[in-house]
């Protein structure tokens, strides 16, 4: 006969626990109490009975100065408030995982949230719970709930926590929760089955399928044991199940080949080893397995450790670990990592390996706290060590602003970049890094003063240089580029080509007279610009703007000729007369004598800047590209229309001495060329 021992049969860590105090307490203390079966297991509590502890069944028994042990199935805040109100020294052997669902059910109360419990209403474990709440609500299947609540839909809008029963199975558990999902709309739901629990059940199943025969050791009344029992029955019909050695009938198993033995959280090593023992008294060998087995299962954890472990459930607030002991592990959610972006459900998925640091280790409660980013922190700082020899770049997330700086974490590892290192305007707020992802270069490292430096701009600059050098390499006159407006100046505008500077002059921006840069472009604006200078050796770059292919004076002597009238800006003010832009790009002057039919003291009289002006050209000077205009021509020629009745001519008729005489327009020669 094969016989297979569950890793996973016998007292989970909180069993252990309670019965190790109240032993302890036992020899201690004379007399003690015991309020209720400290463990589901009646061979136990003879032990402890004939130790000296005395077993009562409510608060009121135990007498005043006494001390009193609470079972490791909890029990309700009322209970806890009259022991300590008659001055009754408790000793709590609350398993932890009960301890913490207990908690969070206060904490649901104290935010306003009423309880789910999804667990057997009767079962110590779910009372306990249950006291720890105002109203809850108990339901022992996923049909209740949802009968409930479809009864109810008023309750399903309310704010509601779920919690289980650290025994319940776990497909139920995962039915229910998936019905509440669908039905209510403000709710908090926390996986609280035992680790311990969900492995013991998850290896008994599969031992169940693999067997002839499966015995299942422990007490009738342990609700674990019992589900054990029809767990491993659904998968092998010769299941047994008996309290200890007495109660095994061989022959019932005796024509199996393969046997597997598995026992509930409340079953003692001790009576597990008599099963064995029973059907295996010449195998030594085994027995000695066995027996490490065990002391395996129990092995304890220390601070510091980096442990390797399985994700068995993600709540809002934390990840629980099953690190194959029988501690509970947890990770709470701000533990999993720095990064504020990152979302849980993409870093960690359940049945996920992970390895993980230990935090602290709470012997008392029986609770692992574990962290994630620590580890990764621990191991990135080889890397952030190795970046800085190397002077290599790395990524990281700004994840504060600090007094002079702002703090990048570069997996776990904090460091602080100088303000003048960041890369930021002087007038620029440092919040505006926050959570970004930035890169940037490793300055300083101290290990022992866990202090990191780093820099920003000089990746930029890094970079920068390095696109420089491909822009002088391979920069020539004519060349057209795609590049960003950086800053303006009264006489241009500097635009960033790719890593190199290189300035617009203000006549090179508009064909348009413009008075300022900020007319066309602003910084931020991308525009499409050519070489038409360098000098490498001054790092300086000429660059322009208009398109000479569409030169304004050829469009706009294909538009306009001599005589043609035409409407005028005013532009620009002179004492001897007045520009006027006819087209973009093209300026004509109406000298001061063609401003008007009369004396003209100075043009402001007649015009001012930004005036639109009906005017006549007079003359077109093709050499010097000069265009004359005249405002007086359209008046005369109004009024010789108005006295004929005819169409006036096209040049301008003076009158002296009684003589008619053509007379050409003066053409100012006055420069064109501002003050």
């Amino acid at each position: 006969m094969k016989i297979t021992v569950a890793k996973t049969a016998g007292f989970c860590y909180g069993v252990k626990r309670a019965v190790e105090m109240a032993e302890e307490a036992a020899g201690a203390v004379d007399p003690c109490y015991m309020l209720g079966p400290v463990i589901h297991n009646k061979a136990v509590i003879q032990r402890l009975e004939k130790a000296n502890m005395v077993l009562v069944d409510k608060p009121e028994e135990v007498p005043v100065g006494a001390s009193v042990i609470l079972r490791s199935h909890g029990e309700a805040r009322s209970t806890y408030d009259a022991l300590e109100s008659r001055g009754i020294r408790v000793i709590d052997t609350t398993c932890p995982n009960v301890s913490r669902i207990q908690k969070l059910a206060s904490q649901a109360e104290d935010e306003g949230r009423r309880v789910i419990v999804f667990g057997v209403a009767g079962h110590p474990e779910v009372r306990a719970i249950a006291g720890w709440c105002r109203e809850p609500l108990i339901f022992e299947d996923g049909q209740a709930l949802e009968d409930y609540f479809i009864q109810h839909p008023d309750e399903a809008a309310k704010p509601l926590t779920m919690v289980c029963q650290t025994t319940s199975i776990r497909e139920s558990w995962n039915f229910c929760a998936e019905n509440a999902k669908k039905l209510c709309t403000n709710l908090k739901i926390f996986d609280t089955i035992c680790n311990a629990t969900y492995a013991r059940q998850s290896e008994a199943r599969q031992l169940a399928s693999q067997n002839d025969a499966v015995i299942v050791i422990g007490s009738r009344d342990s609700a674990n044991t019992k589900r054990l029992y029809e767990l491993c029955k659904e998968a092998c019909p010769q299941t047994v199940w008996v309290e200890n050695s007495d109660e095994l009938d061989l022959a019932k198993i005796s024509k199996s080949a393969c046997v597997a033995i598995t026992a509930g959280a409340s079953a003692p090593a001790w009576i597990i080893k008599e099963v064995f023992d029973k059907m295996n008294e010449e195998n030594m060998v085994i027995e000695e397995s066995f027996a490490e087995l065990l002391e395996k299962s129990i092995k304890t954890l220390h601070t510091g450790e980096k442990v390797t472990g399985v994700v068995t459930a993600i709540t809002p607030t934390e990840i629980q670990v099953d690190l194959g002991t029988k501690h509970a592990g947890y990770i709470p959610v701000d533990e999993l990592t720095d990064d504020p972006t990152a979302k849980v459900e993409d870093l960690v998925k359940v049945g996920q390996e992970i390895e993980v640091f230990v935090v602290r280790v709470n012997d008392a409660e029986g609770v692992v706290s574990l962290s994630k980013k620590r580890l990764d922190s621990v191991k990135s700082w080889d890397d952030v060590e190795q970046a800085c020899e190397d002077h290599s770049t790395v990524e990281g997330v700004v994840t504060e602003e600090n007094k002079g700086g702002v703090v990048v974490s570069i997996k776990g590892v904090r460091v602080f970049v100088p303000a003048s290192q960041t890369g930021v305007p002087r007038d620029t707020p440092l919040t505006e890094l926050l959570k970004q992802k930035v890169r940037l270069r490793i300055t300083e490292v101290n290990r022992a003063r866990k202090r990191v430096v780093g820099s920003i701009r000089a990746v930029a600059a890094a970079e920068r240089a390095e696109k420089s050098a491909e822009v002088w390499n391979a920069i020539e006159e004519g060349k057209h580029y795609h590049g960003v407006v950086k800053s303006l100046t009264s006489y241009g505008a500097f635009v960033d080509i790719g890593g190199v500077d290189g300035m617009v002059h203000i006549s090179e921006l508009s064909w348009s007279r413009i008075k300022h840069p900020s007319e066309v472009v602003n910084p931020g604006d991308e525009v499409d610009v050519y070489v038409m200078s360098f000098d490498p050796e001054k790092k300086k770059i000429s660059l322009g703007m208009k398109d000479h292919g569409q030169d304004p004076w050829n469009l706009f002597t294909e538009k306009y000729h001599i005589g043609d009238t035409v409407k005028a800006k005013v532009v620009k003010l002179m004492t001897f007369g007045a520009f006027a832009e006819v087209v973009p790009g093209v300026d004509g002057l109406i000298h001061i004598s063609q401003l008007a039919d009369r004396r003209v003291d100075k043009p402001g009289d007649v015009v001012k800047e930004g005036d639109e002006v009906e005017v006549k050209i007079t003359d077109v000077d093709y050499d010097r590209k000069r265009v004359s205009l005249s405002i007086r021509a359209l008046i005369e020629d109004s009024q010789r229309t108005s006295e004929s009745g005819e169409e006036g001519e096209d040049t301008v008729v003076a009158s002296a001495d009684g003589e008619t005489t053509e007379v050409a327009p003066k053409f100012a020669e006055e420069t064109l060329t501002e003050e």
